[in-house]
């Protein structure tokens, strides 16, 4: 028995997170492709209705810091009305997702 339970919580333990690159990827796909468009270039309808930046752009991606794009994520964008805030959608772990997929987005030369 005592073996059992050690295995269970060894593969507990060693199980992967729950936000891979593919989770984030599909759920970036789910709340975020629509306007911001599958790689961050905002080359949708939305995105260019709504004047909403080139993620991929290396002045945006510096010009961000990981906490305000959290911020955005969670609370909504101060400057657009119609980014959602998401804090009661998703979780912390799935918003530093995000974040992170957000910072592998690079501008095609």
């Amino acid at each position: 028995m005592t073996s059992r339970w050690f295995l269970l919580s060894t593969l507990l333990l060693c199980a992967p997170a729950v936000t891979h690159a593919e989770d984030a990827a599909a759920l970036w796909d789910k709340s975020c492709k629509n306007c911001h468009g599958p790689d961050g270039r905002a080359q949708t309808r939305m995105g260019q209705k709504e004047s909403i930046p080139d993620m991929s752009r290396a002045t945006w991606q510096k010009a961000e810091s990981d906490a305000e794009l959290r911020k955005v994520i969670a609370h909504g964008s101060p400057h657009n009305p119609k980014m959602k805030a998401y804090k009661d959608r998703l979780t912390a772990e799935q918003i530093d997702a995000l974040v992170g997929y957000i910072r592998t987005f690079k501008a095609k030369e």
